[in-house]
């Protein structure tokens, strides 16, 4: 298998040669260029023939959504996934940053060795004849709370609501336990009240707005891409218990293969 070819954009020079340093020393990976504005590297990018651009969005001269904008102007067969590596945490910037074609999100600071298992997973995706589209950020093999933050960010669902936090306990506690769903009143709504300090009905109405917000923005297909397959449908909007049993399900499968690798 050839290397993967990284390119590395961020003004911070430390943080540039750190990464450059550590990626250099990983076997499979080969760093073929830097940047520490996002006019240098719109410039030298398809002369570089990188796989992947470790992208900071905070940058002089031209900042990363402005690369964005400037790569899908790229033949797709040359230009290289993104994972933005950035300060900017605030969920509509990701949201805007995966919809420009981002590929994977990373809030600074971030650990090396997760950096590079970030690589490996993208480079992956762009291998995989069945890879999802290019607005859509890559989930395989990465870490359950990984998947569902870039899942509901993607579905255009908030995270400074409280149905984002409450959706993602829900899925995480039936992902360990799938009996839960079948006691959604009675287990699931009072163990996320209980953790949050609030009430089963107020979990309960929260996640449902949580859902209608994904529904009302038009972002169902999203989950088709990801999925594979026709599991939801604009005009058909599921309840709180199909919401949280569908995604739990295709999650633990998804687990249960990243295990059984």
């Amino acid at each position: 298998m050839k290397d993967i070819r990284v390119m590395i954009v961020d003004d911070n020079e430390e943080l540039r040669s750190q990464l450059a340093e550590y990626l250099k020393r990983l076997p499979d990976m080969t760093v073929v260029g830097e940047a520490d504005n996002g006019m240098s590297a719109v410039k030298t990018v398809g002369e570089l023939g990188a796989d992947i651009m470790l992208l900071d969005m905070i940058m002089p001269v031209m900042d990363g959504f402005g690369v964005l904008a400037r790569l899908q102007q790229m033949d797709p067969a040359k230009r290289p996934k993104i994972i933005a590596v950035t300060a900017l945490g605030r969920d509509d910037f990701i949201r805007r940053a995966v919809e420009m074609g981002a590929n994977y999100y990373m809030i600074k600071p971030v650990e090396m060795d997760v950096v590079a298992a970030r690589i490996r997973d993208v480079a992956e995706q762009q291998a995989s004849a069945a890879a999802p589209a290019p607005s859509m950020p890559f989930f395989s093999g990465n870490s359950l709370d990984d998947q569902l933050s870039n899942l509901f960010l993607a579905l255009g669902i908030p995270a400074h609501i409280k149905g984002y936090q409450f959706l993602r306990e829900a899925v995480k506690l039936t992902v360990a336990n799938p009996a839960m769903i079948g006691a959604i009143t009675k287990e699931l709504y009072p163990a996320i009240a209980h953790k949050f300090a609030t009430t089963p009905s107020k979990v309960e109405r929260a996640i449902r707005h949580a859902i209608e917000v994904a529904w009302n923005r038009g972002r169902v297909d999203i989950l088709n891409q990801r999925f594979g397959c026709e599991v939801a449908f604009p005009g058909e909007k599921p309840t709180n218990g199909e919401f949280i049993a569908l995604i739990a399900d295709k999650l633990s499968q998804a687990v249960n293969r990243n295990e059984a690798g």
